[in-house]
């Protein structure tokens, strides 16, 4: 089981951790853009919170693939193209995580970049876990 890290006196973060421990195997999970690789060519939702949805969903998907459960995440790198259309869809992405990972919240960061290396892509989550 994956121990949360709050140092003393801080605030408490919401809807991140500062740090985990965790003890076990490793499973590094590269970048998840938002698209559904199901279809051919692969399609890109419309929406940022569109794409966020799918690119959690595909993180997930890789994770059960290595025999993972979503409580295991113990960090993410979101890396977002436009950091203001990530605030004005924090609703919806709050919606979508409580959805698909419950109120378990792994160490996080947020970057945003000038480009993704999929053209049409808005975000990309990359992940570890503890298994």
């Amino acid at each position: 089981m994956n121990q949360v890290i709050q140092p003393e006196g801080w605030p408490r973060p919401r809807g991140y951790a500062n740090g985990i421990i965790g003890e076990g195997r490793v499973l590094f999970i590269g970048g998840q853009v938002g698209w559904d690789v199901r279809t051919t060519p692969p399609r890109f939702p419309s929406t940022f919170a569109g794409q966020f949805e799918q690119a959690l969903a595909n993180v997930l998907e890789v994770l059960r693939a290595a025999g993972g459960a979503p409580e295991q995440l113990t960090r993410f790198t979101i890396y977002v193209t436009d950091k203001r259309a990530y605030l004005a869809s924090l609703e919806a992405l709050g919606a979508t995580w409580k959805r698909l990972l419950g109120r378990h919240y792994p160490a996080m960061a947020l970057v945003q970049v000038v480009a993704l290396v999929e053209d049409e892509a808005l975000v990309e989550i990359e992940a570890t876990a503890v298994l």
